[in-house]
């Protein structure tokens, strides 16, 4: 776990974590608890919380990207039964560690977020579904929930108040599919997970058939630190539609990868001096800069782009998880791609006839040309299948599979056509 120490830019999640200092009696001691406590005891009305929430200009954390306050405000708040709020920390998106290090550093944030969200949409019972391959992070967040609730931040009557929230954790088997929101809940429910046709959506239709607020690890909890400065200094910590600080998770070929809780509208050069530049002084060729699903860009593009939404955007791809994949000289295009095709054919959930085909055609074709075994054709091949994948499935897992593939060859496309015309690799180190 890797936090930001910068006179200039000082992270609120991340901030002062040392991996020892994760129980209740070191949050309270860095100001924990204290928006829940400020809520309850003025008794603040939910609609100005979310007020807040649309002021910071805060936007889902998880890849979509979605205003959290106006997500929140989705929620009926005169529904006679009963409502569930729900974080998503199934986080399997390839080049993605940062809610896992949230619920293993700083879990008491996380709880606090949920908990005023709860509060904020009438709630009164939640639950954190986690990735079931980081089961001693569970164990943790466990662990959390228990000091929680013998504090009184949890449980009936919270601080003597009228509001009351349990909150429970769930653990998945390592599907990625469980990381899109419906099906998520399917499992939840105890069954296949695979997702729902929308609408309805969950806000309506959610777990166990009630309205239900799906958000990410991070985007709750982030909701203690906007209370605690408000939601207008909460924004203009990042650019107009940007607001706020966002952990950037990087990897690859980086001197030191980890996590980064940096303003968004930050350069990118500026994140990577923080993880050491290029490891071994080698020169960046491609960077994925939102986890594996999102469109590859070339480096010289990147070091010249900021880390927000509408910047990563206009350089053709999207800041998604933030998850952060650098790649040197040495790295083959189409080897990488090889990996990233096989991961989305290995995990798609098959209830899609363009996905479930779609995927095992594109790891095939990507196969072959890694292989020397290419053709000419294969190339308007690839982007043809992942037209008719794109845009075409109940879910974005078939997205996710497509839009590698496109923007690997659409960035790379003359390290393809040597692989195709030589049967062998363009960078020497594959040679």
């Amino acid at each position: 776990m890797t936090c930001l120490h910068d006179r200039h830019i000082k992270p609120l999640i991340l901030a002062g974590l040392n991996g020892d200092n994760w129980h209740l009696k070191d949050y309270v001691a860095r100001g924990g608890y204290e928006s829940l406590k400020r809520i309850l005891t003025e008794n603040i009305p939910p609609e100005q919380i979310i007020a807040e929430l649309k002021a910071s200009s805060l936007r889902g954390r998880g890849g979509a990207g979605f205003p959290t306050g106006l997500k929140w405000s989705f929620m009926p708040r005169q529904y006679p039964g009963q409502k569930y709020l729900v974080c998503n920390t199934d986080e399997g998106e390839p080049g993605t560690f940062k809610d896992r290090d949230i619920i293993r550093y700083n879990p008491h944030a996380l709880i606090e977020g949920m908990a005023i969200g709860a509060y904020a949409m009438g709630i009164t019972v939640g639950y954190n579904y986690i990735h079931g391959e980081i089961f001693a992070d569970y164990l943790r967040f466990e662990d959390a929930l228990e000091e929680a609730r013998a504090a009184g931040f949890l449980g009936n009557n919270i601080l003597g108040s009228e509001f009351s929230f349990q909150l429970h954790a769930s653990h998945g088997y390592g599907a990625y599919i469980c990381g899109e929101e419906t099906a998520l809940l399917e499992s939840l429910e105890g069954k296949k997970g695979q997702p729902r046709f929308k609408p309805p959506f969950p806000a309506s239709f959610g777990l166990y058939g009630k309205p239900t607020t799906i958000n990410n690890t991070e985007t709750f909890a982030a909701v203690p630190f906007i209370l605690a400065i408000g939601g207008e200094n909460y924004a203009a910590l990042g650019k107009p539609n940007n607001g706020g600080t966002k952990i950037f998770s990087i990897s690859g070929d980086v001197e030191r990868p980890g996590n980064y809780e940096v303003p968004l509208g930050t350069p990118f050069a500026k994140l990577m001096e923080l993880a050491g530049g290029m490891r071994g002084g080698k020169k960046i060729k491609a960077v994925i800069p939102g986890g594996s699903s999102a469109p590859v860009i070339r480096g010289d593009v990147m070091m010249e782009t900021d880390l927000d939404y509408d910047s990563i955007a206009k350089a053709g791809s999207m800041l998604g998880s933030g998850a952060v994949i650098v790649m040197d000289e040495t790295r083959c295009m189409v080897k990488s791609l090889q990996r990233l095709s096989y991961f989305y054919y290995e995990e798609s959930c098959g209830q899609c006839t363009p996905c479930r085909e779609g995927t095992g055609w594109l790891y095939r074709i990507v196969d072959r040309i890694e292989n020397g075994k290419g053709r000419p054709e294969d190339l308007d091949m690839l982007n043809s299948i992942a037209d008719n994948i794109q845009g075409k499935t109940i879910c974005a897992l078939g997205d996710a599979a497509a839009m590698p593939v496109r923007g690997f060859v659409k960035n790379f496309r003359e390290e393809f056509e040597y692989h195709i015309e030589h049967k062998h690799c363009l960078v020497p180190a594959y040679l």
